[in-house]
């Protein structure tokens, strides 16, 4: 058969529908390129070439300290698990980026195991890193992994979530971040301490991507992937088999490892250390787990392989109800600001005293569930004020001490209250107590922001913060990158303000102060507020121009409060001067 007697797709398909229409009418039609991929569809291997991102998606340097700095803003206590972490992680972003393929043979990651009670900030701490790196994060529970994947998921899983985390790109995903809770759990059943189900299937499935193996993102039982792997045939002709590296994929495992401080303890003992005294104190505890190796690990029932994988090891403390209240009273608190959201979402503001926050931390701590507990003992406390005040009239609320010991006696007081003025006023001193502490709080941890922050955070700007932070219940480091995001964004208008109609214009301080302060208080985009408060002003300042030459103008704060009353007077002292 001579090659112009084959029909292209487009002939067969019409073709086909014109047999199939006459035989069952227009309610079935064949879509060929669903069976062969258009020419114009698959494009050339160039152009896939073009379209290819080149080079590596990592732009890391930050240092441990800065990285350490960071964390203390979060997490409270926890010292030597956040000097270890933030030193090892950074050490392993910033050494991905001036290796290359040849230095990587025999590489050993930084993976790190993680031995800690529940509640003591180990998933908060990792959740924070990875946000600050800006790299894609998952987590994972050991307990739902099996050896093959057929029951639950399997470790290869977590490196596709990556993937899905990061948006489809995965090259960025190839510098993600997995990590894996309870882990002891999957220690074998050999020894006298750890747990009675063997799981060692588990811990082999997770050598290879602990260290370095090719994930194939599509699997049989993912119905997604193989939609999107028939999509991607239709449209480019090839069976492109898309895989992950795990080279780069830091790994973090953690648990509680009930009965380790055991272990430790009888090996410290057998070498006449004096450890074997029976462990009724929680620091004793801690004090063994920091003394852990891997033979005890291996004792607990792991496999040697699988600890070679976690060279680092970082052992977190046991929470005093001291620490607990700290966790309470730290500005960047998220149980607080939280419920202070909840609160705020009824149009009613609630601020807690001191002796409150101390009576929930000794709640929480009898809960020996670690900073899990605040988060119950805080809704014990005023869960019957959240169902009742959103009805009333009352927009402002302190918690108090007594408030915390007994919350229905305090709520039928506070409903029953003739005169609201004491109330409110308590209200105004805490508020003024929070932003003179978090004030201080800045100023003393000003050199750790960096200079760029150092020197944009003067006097004023400081105020705007920490009346924004406080005011709003928010984040005040957030508040500060925001706040340099609008600054920037105000210079890129002047610049093109400039572009548009070659004038040039300038906001001083306290212009761009005013700027600040509306865009954080109610998320007004900067362009746009912008050229609704200037929006005659291209008009003006020519008429300006054309009396008197003048070509640049710098705006104080009363061209953002007042601008069409700033600019009449403009046009009339212009006019004045060329009379």
């Amino acid at each position: 058969m001579n090659n112009h007697n084959i029909p292209s797709p487009r002939e067969l398909e019409k073709e086909l529908n014109e047999y199939l229409s006459k035989k069952y009418g227009d309610n079935v039609r064949l879509s060929v390129p669903l069976l062969f991929p258009d020419k114009a569809e698959t494009g050339t291997e160039e152009q896939e070439k073009k379209k290819a991102p080149s080079g590596p998606k990592i732009n890391f340097d930050m240092k441990p300290e800065e990285l350490e700095s960071y964390l203390n803003e979060y997490v409270i206590k926890q010292e030597k698990a956040k000097e270890i972490l933030s030193t090892k992680i950074c050490t392993h972003f910033n050494r991905i980026k001036h290796e290359d393929d040849s230095a990587t043979v025999g590489n050993i990651k930084n993976n790190i195991i993680m031995i800690g009670p529940t509640g003591v900030g180990k998933t908060f701490l990792i959740k924070l890193i990875a946000q600050k790196i800006g790299v894609p994060f998952v987590k994972g529970d050991a307990t739902k992994f099996s050896e093959t994947g057929y029951v639950g998921g399997d470790a290869e899983d977590l490196v596709r979530d990556l993937v899905r985390e990061a948006n489809g790109d995965i090259e960025r995903a190839q510098y993600g971040i997995i990590y894996i809770d309870e882990i002891d759990k999957i220690a074998s059943s050999n020894n006298l301490y750890g747990p009675d189900v063997s799981r060692t299937g588990v811990q082999r499935a997770l050598l290879k991507p602990m260290e370095e193996t090719e994930v194939d993102l599509k699997v049989p039982h993912d119905i997604v992937s193989q939609m999107e792997a028939v999509e991607q045939y239709r449209k480019t002709g090839k069976r492109e088999r898309k895989m992950i590296n795990t080279k780069n994929i830091l790994f973090i495992v953690s648990g509680a490892f009930s009965g380790l401080e055991k272990i430790v303890g009888e090996r410290l003992n057998s070498k006449g250390l004096g450890f074997g005294a029976e462990l009724k104190h929680r620091d004793r505890e801690d004090e063994l787990f920091e003394q852990a190796k891997s033979e005890d690990l291996m004792k607990y029932g792991f496999e040697s392989e699988f600890i070679g994988r976690l060279p680092v090891v970082a052992v977190f403390e046991t929470l005093t109800t001291d620490d607990l209240y700290a966790i309470l009273k730290n500005p960047n608190s998220t149980v607080i600001n939280s419920k202070k959201r909840d609160f705020m979402a009824y149009g009613i503001d609630i601020r807690f005293e001191g002796d409150a926050l101390r009576k929930i931390a000794e709640m929480a701590c009898e809960e020996k569930t670690g900073a899990r507990g605040l988060i119950s003992a805080v809704e014990r406390v005023l869960l019957k004020f959240e169902k009742k005040l959103p009805s009333t009239e009352i927009k402002k609320l302190v918690v108090t001490g007594a408030m915390a010991e007994h919350p229905v006696k305090e709520l039928k007081a506070l409903l029953s209250a003739r005169d609201c003025a004491p109330l409110y006023d308590r209200h105004q001193q805490l508020i003024e107590q929070e932003k003179y502490e978090l004030r201080e709080r800045i100023l003393e941890k000003r050199a750790s922001l960096g200079a760029a922050k150092s020197t944009f955070l003067n006097a004023l700007r400081l105020d705007i913060l920490v009346n924004t932070a406080v005011v709003k219940c928010r984040d005040y480091q957030k508040v500060l990158d925001e706040a340099i995001l609008i600054d920037g964004a105000v210079k890129h208008f002047e610049k093109t303000f400039h572009e548009r109609y070659a004038i040039n214009i300038q906001f001083d301080e306290t212009a761009v102060n005013r700027v600040l302060e509306m865009v954080l208080d109610d998320g007004t985009d900067v362009d746009r507020l912008l050229d609704m408060l200037l929006k005659n002003y291209e008009h003006g300042l020519k008429l300006v121009r054309e009396k008197t030459g003048r070509n640049s103008f710098v705006f104080p704060k009363e061209a953002i409060e007042s601008p069409q009353h700033y600019l009449n007077n403009l046009i009339r002292e212009s006019y004045q001067q060329g009379a």
